[in-house]
């Protein structure tokens, strides 16, 4: 009760008292008088306060529930892994520090870029009920390999990196990724061959892999309709060595393109050409976009800007500095990705149902405007993203990507 109205009340009852004293009147009927009207005055009280106190009930409702992070945390690709991780754990960060009521956190979950290491961690996710989604898995084969299971337990989740474009053919129905496709890299790779490079040969090294094959056969379908003489060579994944396949490159290919997801791998084909003493120059796809690949003068496409120069990632690209250090490509679209599932999530608890169904119902609404990709967000029925794009970079003297196109 309000201490003024406890005193005003108090008040009331030693005034009435006196009076009845005064006019001579009984002391128990008066005392009794005066606590009737203390007790209907605090029923008044407590009739003024229930509203609000049923309103501070309502204002502390929290949403709390976990995603999947699944990434290949160790193995080849374990900087781009831990870049991707990272990320995640700083969009969650942000989200939980500027929605009220928000208490979401990560499940990490390593695939090593394998796709049966990826179908195991998937089933080790979904057996975790506090998970309502899953960001990734990062390559395109891994996702084929735990589509049908995440469909199957209703759960939504968002890649920062699969391109292939047959995964969004209605096969993954949970599916959604924040990044363009192979149908965008492989033409945009191809006219930049053709016509800013002037390629008139290029070998294509095609990486036996959902994501090789899917934007090695993108690329010299692109290069052909240019009128680019093409040659593709295909090579296991789990080749060690590409100096019989170097052999191969004649002294008049330009380009020795290369799609694999290892940066590592295009390092060796590069370093392989300059030792054999051949001139074709190394362009690699989006998987080579990493600190192993850099032998000054090569190419490389991304399906992510450099957030360093997009404006509104500005304060995201220096706190991630500050706390991790310095990153590529790959990183920035896993914000986003986690962006998408954190705002999925509360719009279904604020509805109610903070559930992998619930949270599935919400991603065809996702809208995140002028994010730090240098664009809005926003899925079309398919689960692609709309108007994405792919960048073309060249490594520097340093080995260090430059944005060129």
């Amino acid at each position: 009760m309000n201490r003024r109205l406890m005193m005003g009340v108090s008040a009331i009852a030693v005034a009435g008292i006196t009076l009845a004293g005064c006019a001579g009147g009984s002391s128990d009927e008066a005392a009794s008088e005066a606590t009737a009207e203390q007790t209907a005055a605090e029923e008044t009280a407590a009739e003024e306060t229930a509203p609000e106190e049923e309103a501070a009930v309502e204002e502390a409702i929290v949403c709390s529930a976990s995603f999947g992070v699944m990434a290949p945390l160790t193995g080849g690709a374990a900087s781009i892994g831990q870049e991707q991780l990272n990320f995640a754990k700083l969009a969650v960060a942000d989200f939980n520090a500027s929605t009220e009521g928000a208490d979401y956190s990560l499940v990490e979950s390593d695939t090593q870029l394998d796709a049966g290491q990826a179908s195991t961690q998937a089933t080790a996710l979904i057996a975790d009920s506090g998970i309502v989604g899953v960001v990734g898995p990062a390559g395109s084969q891994e996702v084929s390999a735990v589509g049908p299971t995440f469909a199957e337990a209703s759960m939504a989740f968002v890649s920062p990196s699969a391109t292939n474009p047959d995964l969004t053919n209605g096969d993954n129905p949970t599916f959604y990724r924040v990044v363009p496709t192979d149908a965008v890299q492989g033409p945009t790779d191809a006219a930049f061959m053709a016509e800013d490079l002037g390629a008139d040969s290029v070998v294509v090294i095609q990486e036996k892999t959902d994501y090789g094959v899917g934007i090695g056969d993108s690329v010299a379908a692109g290069l052909e309709d240019a009128g680019v003489a093409v040659e593709v060579i295909a090579v296991p994944e789990e080749k060690k060595s590409y100096d019989d396949v170097i052999s191969k490159v004649g002294d008049d290919v330009d380009v020795v393109f290369v799609t694999f997801q290892i940066a590592a791998k295009s390092e060796q084909v590069a370093q392989s050409l300059v030792k054999a003493g051949k001139s074709a120059v190394v362009f690699g796809s989006d998987g080579s976009f990493s600190g192993d690949f850099k032998t000054p003068g090569s190419y490389v496409s991304a399906f992510a800007p450099d957030i360093n120069q997009v404006p509104a990632a500005a304060d995201v690209a220096a706190r991630f500095t500050e706390e991790y250090g310095e990153f590529g490509t790959f990183g920035p679209p896993v914000y986003v990705a986690t962006q998408t599932l954190l705002q999925a999530a509360q719009r279904a608890c604020e509805g109610g149902d903070l559930s992998r169904a619930g949270v599935l119902a919400e991603m065809p609404n996702t809208m995140i405007a002028d994010s730090i990709l240098g664009g809005d967000i926003e899925f079309d029925g398919a689960g692609d993203v709309d108007g994405a794009r792919f960048y073309i970079f060249q490594l520097d003297d340093s080995g260090a990507p430059s944005l060129v196109k």
